[in-house]
């Protein structure tokens, strides 16, 4: 019987639980998505912890059977138990997952360990980018997504990565900016996909706009009103998408390269939900040679949290 570990991850929009075996083998990464109502922008809490309590029983089935189908026995439990390391950092929606962590630990008779969320991205873009050889040394780490959007200054620790910020944008962050614009257009939320699809469908000129900056931090909260006043002047979808990703390419290319100024050539690596889209990891890739995991880790997973869990026990 081979050994393996169980990550739990209950992120805002995705209930998500991840099997890696003892050699660090990705065996399953099963993901429910949070339904939110046609319009609206996001999940309150308590929405979210209500949909996460209807879907781990699922999730978890669907990982009990490839436990049996595979003939893998679970010698850990991993669990993301709030959105960073950092004093204070809290959100209701992972006590659901934190739950199902603890009732599973304790009926198998196996050690539980707890992690953050962001912490859970990090270690998914650098498994997922085949980059296990950076954690020996510290990296730029962008963290990307409709509930962070953050530059750190990483390095594996006990707890985790120790992840001292070092930027990211002072107001909205990336994956709020793309939603809110989508659903202006008329998207479902999330609008990132199919944002995405309509910023590859154009063909003409993209306006430039310049970021606003400040050192390796940016402010986004003009992006939303920008991109909407060139809809109104336009009616073009297409266009106010391509200058929707091409803003966002600026700033980020603009963090990197300060980062870099300031701490020297190293690795970077780009996780988070926003960096499944293809405009954006391609430029980053083709600037910095950055290491970027495929969609399926850089979306919300607990593959991250799995891959931590077992580098602790094998």
């Amino acid at each position: 019987m081979r050994k393996c570990v169980l990550g739990i991850d209950t992120s805002n929009y995705t209930t998500s639980v991840a099997i890696i075996d003892e050699t660090l083998e990705l065996v399953a990464n099963i993901k429910y998505p949070l339904p939110v109502k046609e319009g609206e922008r996001g999940l309150r809490q308590s929405d979210a912890v209500f949909a996460h309590i209807k879907n781990l029983p699922l999730a978890l089935s669907d990982a009990h059977q490839v436990l049996q189908e595979q003939n893998l026995q679970v010698y850990a439990v991993g669990v993301s138990t709030k959105p960073r390391n950092q004093e204070g950092s809290y959100m209701p929606c992972f006590l659901s997952g934190v739950n199902a962590a603890l009732s599973a630990s304790v009926v198998a008779n196996v050690p539980l360990f707890r992690w953050s969320h962001q912490c859970g991205h990090l270690m998914a873009a650098v498994y997922g980018a085949g980059a296990m050889g950076l954690l020996s040394a510290p990296f730029g780490a962008f963290h990307v997504s409709g509930g962070t959007t953050e530059l750190v200054h990483a390095k594996l620790g006990e707890t985790g990565f120790d992840a001292l910020v070092v930027g990211g944008s002072k107001d909205l962050h990336a994956g709020q900016a793309i939603d809110r614009i989508g659903v202006a257009l008329g998207l479902a939320f999330p609008a990132g996909p199919a944002l995405e699809q309509l910023a590859l469908a154009y063909q003409g000129k993209i306006p430039k706009k310049k970021p606003s900056t400040e050192g390796c931090y940016v402010h986004l909260s003009g992006l939303e009103n920008m991109a909407l006043k060139l809809f109104g002047e336009t009616k073009d979808k297409q266009l106010v998408a391509a200058f929707a990703f091409e803003y966002l390419g600026d700033a980020l290319e603009h963090m990197a390269k300060t980062y870099l100024d300031t701490y020297g050539d190293m690795p970077l690596v780009f996780g988070g939900g926003v960096m499944s889209n293809s405009v954006l990891r391609q430029r980053m890739q083709e600037c910095f040679g950055a290491f970027i995991a495929p969609p399926a880790l850089s979306a919300d997973n607990a593959v991250g949290i799995a891959v931590l869990t077992a580098k602790q026990i094998f």
